[in-house]
């Protein structure tokens, strides 16, 4: 029975390795982190909470270093609004609710240290959609906020890819 465990240990093992030179070999790998093409960031304006968590993703998946100070830095991002909204889709025979759409709308734009504009006004809109019960309130409140957090999360992405996307002026 002691022999049993090696033999074991080595068949798993193996078993493992042709799937870990299967990931290597399409090409993927972890996210590390992002190259901007600035050093320094300021970010300003927009929900608080959004600002936060954007702030946490440039700071944990970048090199570049947010500043207090717009005058110090290389670009300046600003969040014009965030704002949730929500939207009846269909109503019942009775007149209730059945279904919602739930939108996430994020405006933005970004200027160099002179105020040239680097991203001009943007935005970035997101839905997703809500099947709605009333027996069910507090687990479709919490449904609706796990989406909107869902929502943030991924305009905070496309915000990163846009900065990464951002080309430096020369001369």
């Amino acid at each position: 029975m002691t022999n049993r465990r090696p033999r074991r240990r080595l068949l798993r093992a193996l078993g493992t390795l042709p799937l870990v030179l299967l990931a290597a070999g399409c090409g993927f790998r972890l996210r590390g982190t992002q190259d901007l093409p600035f050093k320094t960031l300021h970010v300003t304006g927009g929900d608080p909470v959004f600002l936060i968590e954007l702030k946490r993703a440039i700071t944990a998946g970048t090199a570049t270093r947010l500043v207090d100070d717009p005058k110090t830095a290389e670009a300046v991002l600003y969040i014009d609004g965030v704002a949730r909204e929500r939207h009846i889709l269909s109503l019942s025979g009775a007149g209730r609710v059945r279904e919602l759409e739930l939108r996430l709308r994020v405006q933005f734009h970004m200027n160099d240290a002179q105020g040239q504009p680097f991203i001009a006004p943007s935005q970035i809109s997101l839905k997703r959609d809500l099947t709605y019960d009333d027996t069910q309130v507090l687990a479709k409140e919490q449904e609706e906020a796990l989406l909107y957090r869902d929502m943030q999360n991924d305009a905070i992405q496309q915000i990163m890819f846009r900065l990464a996307a951002v080309r430096r002026r020369t001369g």
